[in-house]
């Protein structure tokens, strides 16, 4: 379509609206992070006629509406990660000049982009993967960076007796997690939650979470504020021996939460997370045979999600890990 437009017409007229009608069907056809098409519709503006000739020119955007079709073009590259070449730059100087205002935009977006290309630390290959499995591995590997001794495990849904569901599991967890859910009062129950959504580039992936409410602060002792008789400096004092140190936390324990484990599967149901479940008790997990284990409907992607077809409502659900037994 560039190729007609350039020769159908010598003085090529309406440019503009050609340019503004290929920046909205870029992504139809595919090429909205092509670096070459858009250099092609930079190069249908004609050359030297934009080039302002004195400062006035120059500061009241010579040729106003070219100047905003090839910065919205440039804005367009931007939002699509399409970083720009130095070609571009001698395109744009020998059409609008030095001063132009797309110039100035082009260097702000030389000066910039290169900074942020590779300021993630969770580099994703361009473009990611289209396999759903592939996707869960790379955003459970992401949520669970946080411990280095996180250990992923790829459960298969179907080597478990009477499962329902036949697919694949993608499970986090390590060791401080598995000590902190023995330690875990067999009384209190824990959580299944979900579903959350992890962003990998333009594709999302559901996971869901085990946790449990959070652990209650030990409260200090009470003390007189006032009272100045006893003035301490505990920097150089040893603790009284019926004084205990408080153990800190862990990146597990937040404020809103104990996280012990998080997964992503195929399917995103219930019959799925209950293998889960069966999975993690079978991988050393031997609290969670007589913890009471909640499943929870609501999720932060909308007022009810339905990770199962089975049309029930969205009351928490009381399972028992390791029966098929479900108890309202």
């Amino acid at each position: 379509m560039i190729r007609i437009f350039e020769n159908r017409d010598i003085h090529r007229r309406g440019h503009v609206e050609f340019i503004y009608a290929a920046l909205r069907h870029m992504e139809v056809f595919g090429v909205h992070k092509d670096l070459e098409v858009y250099k092609s519709l930079i190069d249908v503006l004609p050359k030297g006629k934009f080039i302002p000739t004195n400062i006035f020119q120059a500061e009241f955007q010579h040729y106003p509406k070219q100047q905003q079709c090839i910065i919205d073009l440039l804005e367009q590259m931007e939002d699509n990660g399409v970083m720009p070449d130095p070609e571009m730059e001698s395109l744009l100087i020998n059409i609008f000049g030095k001063r132009g205002h797309p110039v100035r935009k082009y260097w702000r977006m030389m000066y910039w982009m290169p900074k942020f290309k590779n300021i993630s630390p969770w580099p994703l290959p361009n473009p990611v993967p289209n396999d759903s499995f592939e996707l869960a591995k790379m955003a459970i590997q992401r949520i669970s960076s946080l411990d280095l001794q996180t250990k992923i495990t790829v459960y298969q849904a179907s080597e478990l007796p009477d499962s329902i569901d036949d697919t694949w599991i993608v499970s986090a967890q390590s060791p401080v997690q598995k000590e902190l859910l023995d330690a875990h009062p067999h009384d209190v129950s824990i959580f299944v939650e979900g579903a959350f959504r992890v962003w990998l580039r333009t594709a999302s992936v559901s996971y869901f979470i085990l946790r449990a409410d959070p652990r209650p602060k030990p409260k200090p002792p009470p003390s007189d504020m006032d009272d100045v008789g006893n003035l301490r400096i505990p920097f150089f004092e040893m603790p009284s021996p019926g004084q205990e140190l408080m153990k800190p936390p862990s990146v597990h324990e937040q404020e809103d939460g104990t996280i012990f484990a998080v997964c992503a599967t195929g399917t995103s149901s219930r019959d799925s997370l209950l293998s889960w479940i069966r999975c993690l008790e079978a991988d050393g997990n031997t609290a969670l045979a007589e913890i009471p284990i909640l499943f929870t409907l609501k999720s932060p992607l909308g007022e009810v999600v339905p990770i199962s077809d089975t049309g029930e409502s969205s009351e928490d659900k009381n399972i028992t890990s390791g029966t098929d037994k479900l108890d309202s």
